[in-house]
């Protein structure tokens, strides 16, 4: 983006999970308020955010290794009469805060994900000469306390956006460091959530994912004062004009209640695609997980929804080699794949977090035998997702036109199970739902043509809620 000669720019690298992605928005907005313009090219920042994420391997390495290429810049800046600030967000500041402060003297500033609203402050102390470390968990203060003007300030993001309502994790599955990164789980009121849905669609979204490390927890407080749980909240989304579609994620299937899954069954703006992990297909794994239900729960509650809406698509994630599985449990895992059929899912090898019950466990499974058993899944997976990307050619999907495609005359969309439609038409389109022909099948996506343009799901009224 160009801007005035005076004008201060910000370059945020996102790592990891949607809850990131949406931070990183967050904090656009609330720097813009003191005067920063984001950029995609960092060698033109005057300040440097690296918004971090935790739950891959090796996390803390991939970061000091881009903090290195950033140092580079830093000093070339410093050359030329140039001060550049450098920033480290998200898990991997909360978790390794000062030991990133001392390790990386390229940083001058590390936030936590719970308080990035105290960023303007934070920078006014580094201009003072300070090297702030602020990861203090107060996730309630990061959902209320951005400041006025940044909240009211939504900048536009395209097509579809993400919404966060709910914040940590009292699950403690025992390979997860999110507990611990995050902290407790914390809920968004009602009344922020629809202000903020509501100012992205004035400003252009048509499609909002709600999300939560365990967004299916949510619970708050209506308007009357009675309890709600997620799906009232989203009953009452759906009420907002212009905002056509809506999707959560991700879930933890302990929390997937009667209510949840009716809506499912009633809510038309609520598309067909659910997110819902289960991460083994073991018993004894999942015992060992601290996943707190069977693999039969997970496969009954799937059950219950594909009874409520037959047409959904199921996504998952795996995790395989977890310490003490065995060739037995595995193969769990494989029919329990199986038996689901998965429009989509991620998989991954189990790698120890430090401090996590997991990475205390002595019956580590070797390197080898994890890798040729996630080969294995993911094969399965990658032909029940071709089988049922197949499934859709020759059908009629509504598509919500995202954006322009890689050559004139393209456009780009989404179907309701979130697989991109590619076709020929208008930019005019984008922002618009349209009826789409599917015809052909390519390497990530469908490609079809427009029949034609069908409006948006009508707001549906808020049903009255058992006592």
């Amino acid at each position: 983006m160009t801007g005035t000669p005076n004008t201060k720019r910000v370059f945020i690298k996102t790592y990891g999970c949607q809850m990131n992605v949406y931070d990183s928005d967050r904090m656009t907005d609330a720097l813009a308020i003191e005067g920063y313009e984001p950029t995609d090219h960092v060698e033109d920042a005057d300040l440097v955010l690296l918004n971090t994420c935790h739950i891959r391997e090796k996390a803390a390495e991939k970061v000091y290794s881009e903090l290195g290429r950033v140092r580079v810049l830093k000093e070339a800046a410093a050359r030329e009469g140039r001060r550049v600030v450098v920033g480290v967000a998200g898990c991997v500041a909360q978790a390794e805060g000062d030991e990133i402060a001392r390790r990386a003297p390229v940083v001058d500033l590390v936030v936590g994900p719970q308080s990035y609203q105290h960023l303007p402050a934070l920078l006014a102390d580094v201009a003072r000469g300070k090297r702030p470390v602020e990861t203090e968990f107060a996730i309630a203060e990061k959902f209320e306390r951005l400041p006025a003007a940044a909240r009211e300030r939504t900048q536009s993001r395209g097509v579809t956006a993400f919404l966060t309502i709910q914040e940590g994790c009292d699950k403690f599955c025992t390979f997860c460091v999110v507990p611990y990164t995050r902290g407790a789980e914390v809920s968004r009121p009602v009344a922020r959530i629809v202000e903020e849905a509501e100012r992205l669609v004035e400003a252009g979204v048509r499609e909002v994912t709600l999300l939560g490390q365990n967004v299916n927890a949510w619970h708050g407080a209506g308007p009357d004062g009675s309890e709600w749980g997620l799906g009232q909240l989203l009953y009452r989304l759906a009420e907002i004009p212009g905002l056509a579609r809506l999707r959560y994620t991700t879930s933890h299937p302990r929390d997937m209640d009667d209510a949840l899954i009716a809506v499912h069954r009633d809510l038309p703006a609520l598309m067909p695609y659910l997110h819902l992990p289960v991460q083994s297909g073991s018993d004894a794994i999942l015992a060992a997980m601290n996943r707190r239900h069977r693999a039969d729960d997970y496969l009954r509650l799937v059950d219950r929804i594909r009874d409520v809406r037959p047409d959904i698509a199921m996504s998952g994630d795996f995790i395989v080699g977890f310490p003490g599985e065995s060739d037995a449990d595995f193969e769990a895992t494989m029919r329990l794949v199986e038996r689901v059929g998965y429009a989509a899912a991620y998989s991954f090898k189990y790698s120890p977090r430090p401090g996590t019950p997991a990475a205390g466990l002595g019956t580590q499974v070797s390197d080898a035998v994890a890798s040729e058993r996630l080969y294995r899944l993911q094969a399965l997976i990658a032909a029940q997702q071709t089988a049922f990307n197949q499934s859709k050619v020759g059908t009629h999907m509504d598509v919500l036109f995202e954006r322009a495609g890689r050559r004139p005359g393209q456009i780009m969309g989404r179907s309701p199970y979130l697989q991109a439609v590619q076709l020929d038409g208008d930019p005019s389109w984008i922002g618009r739902i349209g009826r789409v022909a599917i015809s052909g099948l390519g390497t990530n996506s469908l490609f079809g043509a427009r029949i034609e343009a069908v409006p948006a799901p009508r707001a549906t009224p808020l049903p009255e809620m058992a006592t």
